[in-house]
């Protein structure tokens, strides 16, 4: 028998003396006045209680002959406690030394004293078991660089390293931030099915699966995009959503297969409008949630404050590598690639994911904050032609330390021109371009009820990732991890 497993068996016998002694291991109650935060901050006028309930979970036991500090914790902050076996009942004493580990979660009364060295803490009169741990806390976690054991234990991870625990609660800052961004400028929430017949609104390959009740193959949701146009011709102004998105794709520092997308949406505007807004709410998000407008990113030093760039992709691309990708064939953007020894995918190559390639090598050297406007329209087959060059489109892409940050457009709502752009991704699709994107009947359909002009953007928890500066999946609270087995 392993060490380990020999602990938990003292543990679990432990808990077999807790119902012996009439003591419920996992009581349903659990009384608790304040937490441990509001007892460190209102500590003069709690000490004056008779009696006050703290509940957390037990991080140390010191036991020094008849007394016993242990610290509790309850996600707000740490407290100590004492136990002094001549101010309470033999029994009450005896039962906590026999039965609580590091690990356990127990509640405790009393009232509230400084010690000699000042610190504030509980004299408890009684205790209540309120779940007992079964396997230990490891003592050596913090410091561990193993990724794979952290990511695999995560709440582990998050209980004893205080960064990623602060990195969680940026997180969720970072979301509300949007929401309340997005909701004061008065766009409604809605949700959207993560089940669809065409996976539909970005260029990526999807996850597919079995719907028993229907008894046919339906795609996981890449994108939110198709489902938002649709409630455009149903009439709402300003919408959107947050939630998840699944892309079958590589993972790397920058992506993941199953992360949260934002998309919105403004009837009645451009992307000329677009640009101003995402700038805008960029800046306030960021500074809701780090607190300042100045980041360093993969070696960048990034200021969102500063005038944003504008930056022309076929004009860059050129610069860059000396190819016009508007004239150039597919042979001349393949041999471009060799040249500059860029790896790319050849199965499936066509012109399209060449450009791309070339572009993804390009961007690596821009700071930013920056748009990148003038994208083909055999790039983006959901955005207007621009009236002024209709050899491109009205898109945009926030750029930051070298990667795509979010993308927007003014949206396509011809419906025959829309038709022939998915004619003409089937066609790339047929030819195993896997990323090619798929021919959405019922989207189209849709659109030719009209749909009004209207201007789009959407964006990962990329952003986030970025701007805290660390790799995706450090920044996901659970992130994916095969089975052991």
């Amino acid at each position: 028998m392993s060490s380990l497993d020999e602990l938990r068996e003292t543990r679990i016998g432990k808990l077999k003396r807790l119902e012996k002694l009439g003591r419920n291991p996992y009581p349903v109650e659990s009384k608790r006045d304040v937490s441990l935060a509001d007892a460190v901050v209102d500590f003069e006028k709690l000490s004056k209680k008779k009696i006050l309930h703290l509940a957390g979970r037990v991080m140390a036991i010191r036991a020094q002959g008849g007394l016993v500090f242990f610290n509790i914790t309850d996600g707000t902050a740490t407290f100590q406690a004492l136990l002094k076996k001549d101010d309470v009942d033999e029994k009450i004493f005896n039962d906590f030394m026999e039965t609580v580990d590091v690990g356990d979660f127990v509640g405790v009364a009393g009232t509230l004293f400084v010690t000699k060295r000042g610190e504030k803490t509980l004299a408890v009169s009684v205790w209540t078991m309120l779940a007992k741990s079964l396997r230990p806390l490891p003592e050596k976690w913090h410091g561990l660089t193993d990724e794979e054991e952290r990511f695999r234990r995560r709440y582990l991870d998050i209980l004893f390293n205080p960064d990623i625990k602060a990195t969680i609660e940026k997180r969720a800052k970072f979301f509300s931030a949007i929401r309340t961004y997005l909701e004061k400028n008065g766009f409604m929430t809605v949700d959207t099915p993560v089940l669809e017949n065409a996976a539909g609104g970005a260029e990526a390959r999807p996850f597919l699966t079995h719907y028993n009740a229907y008894d046919t193959d339906v795609y996981l949701r890449i994108s939110l995009e198709l489902a938002l146009k649709r409630l455009l011709v149903a009439g709402f102004p300003k919408i959107y959503e947050m939630g998840r998105v699944f892309r079958n794709e590589g993972a790397d520092a920058e992506h993941l297969q199953d992360y949260t997308l934002v998309e919105f949406y403004e009837a009645y505007s451009d992307y000329e409008h677009g640009m101003k807004f995402v700038e805008d709410m960029y800046k306030y998000v960021a500074k809701e949630t780090f607190g300042t407008l100045q980041f360093k990113i993969r070696g960048f030093e990034i200021d969102l404050g500063k005038k944003w760039e504008t930056i022309d992709f076929v004009k860059l691309i050129k610069e860059k590598t000396g190819i016009d990708i508007l004239s150039a064939s597919e042979k001349d953007i393949e041999k471009k690639l060799r040249d500059l020894k860029v790896e790319y995918d050849k199965k499936g190559f066509n012109t399209n994911r060449g450009i791309d390639t070339l572009w993804k090598y390009c961007r690596r050297q821009i700071g930013g904050p920056a748009f990148l406007v003038g994208v083909p329209v055999m790039l983006e087959p959901l955005a207007k032609k621009s009236e002024k060059n209709p050899a491109v489109v009205e898109r945009f892409q926030v750029i930051l330390a070298g990667s795509e940050m979010g993308k927007g457009f003014s949206e396509l709502n011809d419906p025959l021109d829309q038709r022939a752009r998915f004619e003409e991704q089937a066609k790339l699709r047929a030819a195993g371009d896997e990323e090619a994107q798929m021919m959405d009947e019922e989207f189209v359909e849709a659109m030719e009820y009209g749909m009004p002009p209207a201007f789009g953007f959407g964006f990962s928890e990329r952003l986030f990732s970025f701007l805290a500066d660390l790799p995706a999946r450090e920044s996901q609270i659970f992130p994916f991890m095969r089975s052991k087995e």
